[in-house]
Formats: C-alpha cells, sequence, structure tokens
C-alpha cells in the first residue's frame, strides 16, 4: 500500500469543507475560527447581537454547559447536544466538545451547527433520484424528513390528509423495491 503525504493544511481550510456549520471558541466565547455554514447560521441567530466576534447568545448557553461540566468532570470526556427552534420548520441541532489546537495555550469549544431542514433538503433530493419520486413526492417527502405530522404536510401543500397517506404509501413502496433490487 503506497501513502502519499498530504501538504499540511491550515484548520481554516479543514473546516470550510465540512457541511455543518463549525465554530472554534474560546473558553470565553470568543470566535478563534469558523467557516461559511456557520457565519450564516449565527447571523440568523445574531439579529440582537451586535458583536460578530463572539458566539451568539442562543449557542454560548449551550457551551457554557459544557464549560460547567468540565469543572465538575474534569475526568470525564464527552459531547454536549441541543436543539435552537427558530420558528417553522428551522431547527439548529448544536453540538459542543472540547478540542485541542497547536495554535492555543487552552482548550477550545469546538460547536457544531446543523440546519435540520437543509440536511432533510438534501436527503429528499439525494432520495428523489435514488427512488424516482414525482416531484409531489418529493415535497412530501422533505416536509416528512423534516418532521412533519400527515396534518402539517397537507396544511402546508394544500392537499387531504388522505392525500399524504398515498404519497407516503407510493414513497414507501418505492423504496422497498430498490431495496430489493439491491439485493
Amino acid at each position: 500500500m503506497l501513502f502519499i503525504q498530504a501538504p499540511p493544511m491550515d484548520i481554516h481550510s479543514i473546516i470550510e469543507g465540512f457541511i455543518d456549520g463549525i465554530l472554534i471558541l474560546t473558553d470565553q466565547g470568543e470566535v478563534v475560527c469558523t467557516n461559511c455554514c456557520a457565519r450564516q447560521i449565527c447571523e440568523s441567530l445574531s439579529q440582537d447581537d451586535s458583536n460578530s466576534s463572539f458566539a451568539p447568545s442562543r449557542v454560548w448557553r449551550i457551551c457554557q454547559l459544557m464549560i460547567d461540566s468540565r469543572t465538575l468532570y474534569p475526568d470525564h470526556i464527552f459531547m454536549i447536544e441541543d436543539e435552537i427552534e427558530l420558528g417553522g420548520l428551522d431547527t439548529i441541532r448544536i453540538r459542543v466538545q472540547w478540542i485541542d489546537l497547536e495554535s492555543s495555550d487552552r482548550p477550545c469549544l469546538l460547536v457544531a451547527l446543523e440546519d435540520r431542514y437543509q440536511s432533510a433538503k438534501k436527503m429528499a433530493i439525494a432520495e428523489r433520484q435514488r427512488y424516482g419520486l414525482t416531484d409531489r413526492e418529493s415535497e412530501v417527502w422533505l416536509l416528512r424528513r423534516a418532521n412533519c405530522t400527515y396534518k402539517t404536510i397537507a396544511a402546508k401543500l394544500h392537499i387531504t390528509v388522505d392525500t399524504v397517506k398515498k404519497h407516503i404509501k407510493n414513497i414507501h413502496a418505492k423504496r422497498q423495491d430498490v431495496m430489493w433490487a439491491d439485493k
């Protein structure tokens, strides 16, 4: 087996390639590094916060739990996870853990921010192609992937709950057909 050593990359280049938003913060909440996705999410969360060099207050509250837990349980390594509801279908999943950076003498907080609706949308698009879903089935499947109830899907798409059930049944049948064909 041949191994080729890749040129060293800085932390900014590495995190920019992540799908989720990535923030690296000091234990005082100051932003050390961020990727484009994290900046967009933080902008939507920071409408009241004026200082962009610090984490938005809704994210920082979760980070403070991690800081407090380190004081209480210094020998345990774990991650704290929570969600921020933005209204409608928008939910941001937050995962926080400690990270040691060579460039810092103190541990930093690694914060992953996942826009749940955008993740569901990407999965629904991929599944549309894989399972051969119609346009309407894709709309229904996206909303279902975003954890909407049948009633909510019906209201958003201006169709009946029975029609939603029919589409879901068709989607599951198409998924089964592809799974059987793959075996």
